[in-house]
């Protein structure tokens, strides 16, 4: 789809070629803002530029190779893979399958959201190339008509996809006033409730919505069923999806003013037995602190964590499961070290939030651009330090281990339950273990707990078994004595947390260093029971004890703690 910015880089060509004036140009965006269509299909409907013009102008803007007629090939390419119905309604033909990699000639290069798809289904790089509409036709014609006329394909295709009618149907539904402000009024609520997803879930019978907060799920509401065809096609509408794929997983993102502020949803599709399934992820740039002490950290455990950050090499992972503020830790860590004197690059899944002075690009397995290979690319960039989104393989590791050891120092996470498992994870996936004692300057394997509502949490009561944990789980229990039950507070519930007496989460988390005894432990393949023997004697406090103290502290409840650190203990 033409962004602002293309229609600008548009009509800058134009004019170089001089295909037109300003005068011209001018009054095709003035049309085009009137009718609502392409400024291209208003420049070639008045016949100020030629369709042909088009099609080289495009090609020349975005570095793709012009297809003809000539082009053509004589029998249809990947056939069995891609629906003659399906090339149709995108206006593309395939013209080349060769070393892996398939050639597509568009009459609209711009519509990278099919790209995608087609990558994502035939599991290998699509390359993109022009094809004006009056040669699309014709070879269109050549090579489908016979088959489009078979009846039993066309049967199937009707089956399978969804026609011109239906579209049309769905994008009209898109535009209507009522689902516009429905789906707006959704994704303001959720900003407002501080919700990182919004769950869009169609029953038999209904549609649910529901946002997570803080960590747990929270209905919101029900939908008419017959409202979601015109729910998801504003949503794909909004992120740039193909409205007309139903069958597939779609991934998108938008950006929406809400309160005056610009948010980022990530979207993401998914057919399930009752329609389609929708995700919004928020990303709300101002509702989330990047700051290091504001994630509530220890306050020695982030004085050692942030001199792990001053060295020049090595390299430092942040671990935990999905959702448990990995990501959030690491962008805080880069901002703390981002200078004008440093190069710091990132390669993540997806890009989360816009970094200032960082350089952020972000992998597509479907073209064969994972982890592994970005690596390899932004070496050649010279930076000082890299973060890479997660480490997935042994590939990855290696040349993580390698960028470190050769002066680059390197953030990643990994999937582990505790700071001493992931050493046992490294050596599992085969890294050597001198390596890894030679590379690995710490690990922080954290989990997010709720925060108690600072308007409405009460004086808790404990019983003599929740002391008894209390007291086990700390070792610095002395210090905030079970005896002042003023320090222990419970969730009771306002109106201002949503009646759920949390507002907000704080990191709990554990932070080992690997020192020389350590690195000795590492190099004799020593057991995850004796590398956390060996690390809580050198003073890393332990995850339950970080979270039993907050809650010794009046800041969370056992219950929260307990529930994060289950898998742990």
């Amino acid at each position: 789809m033409l962004t602002p910015a293309d229609i600008e880089a548009v009509g800058a060509r134009l004019l170089q070629r001089g295909l037109l004036d300003e005068t011209a140009l001018a009054r095709a965006k003035q049309a085009a803002d009137r009718s609502g269509e392409r400024i291209d299909v208003v420049l070639s409907r008045l016949g100020i530029v030629t369709e042909a013009d088009l099609a080289v102008t495009f090609a020349d803007l975005l570095g793709l190779p012009r297809v003809t007629a000539a082009d053509i090939p004589e029998r249809p390419v990947l056939a069995d893979a891609l629906k003659p119905t399906f090339l149709r309604a995108n206006k593309l033909i395939p013209v080349a399958d060769t070393n892996g990699e398939v050639t597509v000639a568009m009459t609209d290069p711009f519509n990278t959201a099919v790209v995608e798809a087609i990558a994502y289904l035939l599991e290998r790089p699509v390359r993109r190339a022009v094809i004006s509409p009056a040669e699309f036709e014709r070879g269109f014609e050549l090579l489908y008509t016979d088959a489009v006329a078979n009846s039993g394909l066309a049967v199937m295709a009707a089956e399978a996809e969804v026609s011109d009618d239906d579209v049309r149907r769905l994008m009209d539904l898109a535009s209507e006033a009522p689902v516009i402000r429905l789906v707006n009024e959704l994704i303001s609520k959720a900003v407002e409730e501080g919700a990182s997803d919004i769950h869009i879930e169609p029953e038999s019978s209904d549609v649910g919505v529901r946002y997570r907060v803080d960590g747990v799920l929270r209905f919101i509401r029900s939908v008419q069923r017959s409202a979601l065809p015109a729910i998801t096609s504003r949503i794909k509408v909004m992120a740039k999806l193909n409205i007309a794929e139903r069958r597939l997983p779609q991934d998108g993102r938008i950006r929406i003013p809400v309160r005056g502020t610009d948010v980022d949803l990530r979207v993401s599709t998914l057919p399930t037995l009752h329609g389609e399934s929708v995700v919004l992820r928020v990303l709300d740039r101002s509702a989330v602190q990047l700051d290091l002490p504001a994630l509530g950290f220890a306050e020695a455990m982030l004085r050692s964590y942030v001199d792990l950050l001053g060295h020049p090499n090595g390299i430092i992972l942040v671990t935990g499961p999905t959702g448990s503020g990995k990501t959030t830790t690491l962008y805080a860590s880069l901002l703390l070290l981002n200078r004008r004197e440093r190069k710091i690059i990132t390669i993540e899944e997806p890009i989360e939030y816009e970094l200032p002075g960082i350089r952020q690009t972000q992998v597509r397995p479907a073209i064969e651009f994972g982890f592994a290979q970005a690596l390899r690319s932004i070496l050649r960039h010279d930076p000082d330090v890299i973060m890479v989104g997660e480490i997935r393989d042994y590939e990855t590791v290696e040349i993580a281990v390698q960028s470190s050891l050769t002066g680059h120092l390197v953030f990643s996470t990994l999937h582990t339950n505790s700071a001493a498992a992931t050493l046992a994870r490294l050596l599992d996936m085969g890294v050597e273990a001198f390596l890894i004692a030679s590379s690995i300057r710490g690990i922080l394997a954290q989990r997010l707990v709720r925060r108690l509502c600072r308007h409405c949490s009460v004086p808790a009561k404990i019983s003599s078994e929740q002391k008894r944990w209390l007291l086990d789980a700390s070792p610095s229990a002395g210090k905030h004595p079970l005896s002042e039950p003023s320090l222990l507070r419970a969730a009771k519930g306002c109106r201002k947390c949503g009646h759920t007496g949390y507002a907000g989460r704080i990191c709990i988390g554990e932070l080992l260093v690997v020192n020389s005894k350590m690195r000795e432990l590492i190099v004799g393949r020593a057991s995850e029971r004796s590398i956390q023997e060996a690390a809580v004697a050198a003073g890393m406090v332990p995850m339950l004890s970080d979270g039993t103290a907050k809650v010794l502290a009046g800041e969370t409840t056992i219950e929260e703690v307990m529930r994060a650190t289950r898998a742990i203990e």
